[in-house]
């Protein structure tokens, strides 16, 4: 008996081992443990594996390793109180191995058959609960629930007759009565095209479209100081700041060196209605040219 329990061991832990893909290197020793017949080992380290930080499927491995552990030592009751555990935690659960022994297969089919016409008359009454509170998704969900195990193929005699073959009938009615009174979702909210955002800019100019250029409101150009036997023109650069006044003006085109300096301080005492971008007041970089025309014959 122990040989081919080995030998069954030997099958499901090649096979069991991508499921236990948490605290892989512990569980991978209580497996090494397991196939090398140091069951007791095995149980121990398995045991401290236990808790409520695993997962569901983490659990589940461990309490099935735990199963084939105690079936091993010959501890059947033990092993039928893991699995109706496991059961209890997962109703439909069903191991992804097909290699367990008929023994361990065998348990499980009768601890499916006790445990499982008490989970779904627990289930169908939580369902009824969610309904009568009017919770349909909920309930129409545990509806379902409940459906699904009943047809589990382990309990088929029991789910014809009565009181699971009543409670078939009444949750596949609640169920679909719980499908129509469910409200249908919320339309989707209408898209609202989002308004494209200006780049913002730290000094603005004629070249923006998007300005409206500052307008002046003291702009007076100091007398030339020499008659003019020529036209000649320069141009001033500077920069209307947030409140109007004027900022950094230089001559970026010159007239003369001596009329310069005059143009650059009277542009100090210049004021504007600053420049605007969506209603708000912006810096601008203003150019302002400069004529000084031929003086009159005396």
């Amino acid at each position: 008996m122990r040989n081919t329990t080995c030998a069954v061991i030997l099958l499901i832990a090649t096979a069991f081992a991508a499921s236990a893909h948490a605290a892989d290197a512990t569980l991978a020793a209580a497996r090494d443990l397991y196939v090398s017949a140091s069951y007791d080992d095995a149980l121990t380290m398995l045991g401290a594996l236990t808790g409520s930080s695993r997962t569901l499927e983490e659990q589940q491995s461990i309490d099935l390793y735990r199963t084939l552990c105690l079936f091993a030592l010959g501890k059947a009751a033990d092993a039928d109180r893991v699995i109706e555990g496991m059961l209890m935690r997962q109703p439909l659960y069903r191991s992804s191995n097909e290699e367990l022994s008929p023994r361990v297969q065998t348990a499980f089919q009768t601890a499916r058959r006790k445990i499982l016409p008490g989970v779904i008359q627990k289930g169908y009454a939580e369902a009824k609960n969610a309904f009568d509170k009017q919770d349909y998704v909920i309930a129409s969900a545990a509806f379902d629930e409940v459906l699904k195990r009943l047809a589990d193929p382990d309990i088929t005699a029991a789910a014809g007759a009565s009181p699971l073959a009543d409670l078939r009938t009444l949750a596949t009615s609640f169920k679909d009565l719980s499908v129509k009174l469910t409200p249908p979702p919320a339309p989707p909210a209408p898209k609202v095209e989002a308004k494209p955002v200006r780049p913002v800019r730290s000094v603005y100019s004629a070249e923006d479209g998007d300005v409206v250029p500052p307008v002046a409101l003291q702009q007076r150009v100091p007398k030339y100081p020499a008659n003019v036997t020529r036209p000649v023109s320069g141009v001033v650069e500077f920069v209307v700041d947030e409140t109007g006044a004027v900022q950094a003006p230089m001559m970026l085109v010159s007239i003369d060196s001596t009329y310069d300096p005059m143009v650059v301080n009277a542009a100090k005492k210049w004021t504007y209605k600053p420049a605007m971008v969506d209603g708000k007041p912006v810096k601008y970089i203003k150019r302002l040219t400069i004529s000084v025309s031929v003086s009159p014959p005396q």
